[in-house]
């Protein structure tokens, strides 16, 4: 069968490696907006809709983080859950930011919650550090549903280096461990184009790492954070690609603020619509910025 996987990497060759992040806050969508809405809520389901259909054919998925819907309440909860379902009716692919990592029954209901019903998403991020028992009961999905996740290996945090670097006696640290074991996933659910169904969270915020990384887990799908606001680059990206695919490297802020430069004292004046122009003109310039970066890394090898 087709993975979701397999769909995201036929995305990112048609439309370029940009995952755009819904992570919308109230204070992201523009005042005007804001004021005319009847909730923060529905201004941001306005906003996250508007954005969706201005870069729908410019980013290759969308990552919604279910924590700023969680702060506005069960309408935040409503927003989201449109938000999903608003983005699959279109025929796209959508990352639910929900970082679960419990186990047995509880780790079942939570797959049931976010791969089925009102919650469900394409992908999900996952915290593995309780074992790869906290990953079994959302595989059940990928036999069944193809569905997919993102672990958390190495982050784009500045406190990845307080566990995650630590070093194991055999060698290597404990991200290492993680990869091989979603490797060795990998290689069991393996897709159409090579990456297995379950792929990684791997951070661009450390360059020097990126190559060793890329190389030694070369079945893994990644999902990049760290661009822009953490100091990450289309360049930092590129070392985490594989001749521009095996991953998608996610912005949040950058695009969803990008309107806030092109407004000196009229955000009263403008719309979700005309916010999400600017988006759009984002989202494009770093599609362009990673795609010439994979150029001049295939000039260099």
């Amino acid at each position: 069968m087709m993975y979701n996987i397999d769909k995201l990497y036929e995305a990112v060759a048609k439309k370029g490696a940009v995952c755009v992040g819904l992570d919308t806050s109230p204070s992201y969508v523009p005042s005007g907006a804001l004021k005319n809405a009847v909730s923060s809520a529905a201004a941001v389901l306005d906003y996250n809709k508007s954005v969706i259909d201005a870069t729908f054919d410019v980013c290759a998925c969308y990552k919604a983080q279910i924590a700023y819907y969680e702060a506005l309440g069960l309408e935040g909860l409503s927003a989201y859950a449109e938000t999903l379902r608003y983005i699959r009716k279109k025929n796209g692919l959508v990352i639910a930011d929900i970082k679960r990592g419990d186990i047995a029954d509880t780790a079942h209901h939570y797959a049931l919650a976010h791969f089925a019903g009102e919650f469900e998403a394409d992908f999900v991020t996952l915290s593995p550090y309780m074992g790869v028992d906290s990953l079994e009961p959302w595989l059940r999905y990928v036999e069944s549903a193809g569905k997919g996740a993102f672990a958390l290996m190495r982050t784009s945090n500045k406190g990845m280096r307080d566990f995650e670097y630590r070093e194991l006696k055999d060698g290597g640290r404990l991200y290492h461990a993680v990869g091989d074991k979603l490797s060795g996933l990998a290689a069991d659910y393996a897709g159409v184009y090579g990456y297995g169904a379950f792929g990684a969270v791997v951070g661009c915020t450390e360059p020097e790492e990126a190559v060793e990384i890329r190389r030694t887990y070369a079945n893994l799908f990644f999902l990049i954070p760290g661009y822009g606001s953490q100091g990450g680059a289309a360049d930092d990206v590129a070392a985490l690609l594989q001749n521009g695919n095996g991953g998608v490297a996610n912005a949040s802020r950058s695009i969803l603020k990008a309107w806030i430069a092109d407004v000196a004292d009229g955000a009263d004046q403008m719309d979700s619509s005309k916010a999400a122009e600017a988006a759009r003109n984002e989202a494009v310039r770093m599609r362009d910025a990673i795609r010439d970066a994979v150029e001049r890394k295939k000039g260099i090898q």
